[in-house]
């Protein structure tokens, strides 16, 4: 049972939610603070904040933005599905550019060595793959199963923060410049696998 969850509850949830925050602020300015930094910056002791966060990657993982969102269609999403994934690519790039520092500490934590700390980090659970995969229910029929997840993980692979980083850090492209080419490849994916099939699925095969 996680240390919150006994006792005092909305005691311990305010405790938790102030080392939280205090991380994440850390984050933002550029840092990968340790759990005694943010236990300092949050006024809370750095005995207490080990209670709650054992780990500083923990603590990272915790203070990454919200992916608790089952959907990123928003309200009265469009049936056409190049505007559904669009919409999709618009809310999940504005949360990668709104919350870059964060999602650069992450990024940088799930390339670490240790494959078993990997596994329960943000980046490593793929959320976003059940967020465009929404934007593609009116072609699944024509995509089929196996259509739809593979080209759900090709548009995630050139529109996440690995992609923001290369194009800017790499290209030379400012943050605007560069969701726009993440747009664009989303688009392109997508239009590909309506006329020739989604990469590794035989054209005209059965969904399962």
């Amino acid at each position: 049972m996680p240390y919150e969850a006994s006792g005092r509850a909305e005691q311990k949830l305010r405790t938790r939610s102030a080392l939280v925050a205090a991380a994440r602020a850390l984050v933002a300015q550029g840092a990968t603070p340790s759990v005694a930094e943010v236990a300092d910056a949050a006024s809370i002791s750095r005995a207490t904040a080990y209670r709650y966060f054992p780990s500083q990657r923990q603590l990272l993982a915790a203070a990454h933005p919200e992916t608790a969102a089952t959907s990123m269609l928003g309200e009265d999403p469009p049936e056409d599905p190049a505007a559904r994934l669009d919409r999709v690519v618009q809310a999940f790039t504005a949360l990668i550019v709104r919350t870059e520092q964060q999602q650069r500490t992450m990024l940088r934590l799930s390339l670490a060595e240790d494959g078993t700390e990997r596994v329960g980090l943000p980046l490593r659970q793929g959320r976003a793959i059940t967020w465009i995969t929404e934007a593609f229910e009116p072609v699944r029929e024509q995509l089929t199963d196996d259509g739809v997840r593979a080209l759900a993980l090709a548009v995630r692979s050139a529109i996440g923060i690995e992609a923001l980083v290369w194009l800017t850090d790499i290209g030379g492209l400012t943050r605007e410049q560069a969701v726009e080419s993440m747009r664009w490849s989303a688009q392109a994916l997508l239009q590909a696998a309506l006329s020739r099939g989604a990469p590794g699925v035989e054209v005209g095969a059965k969904a399962r």
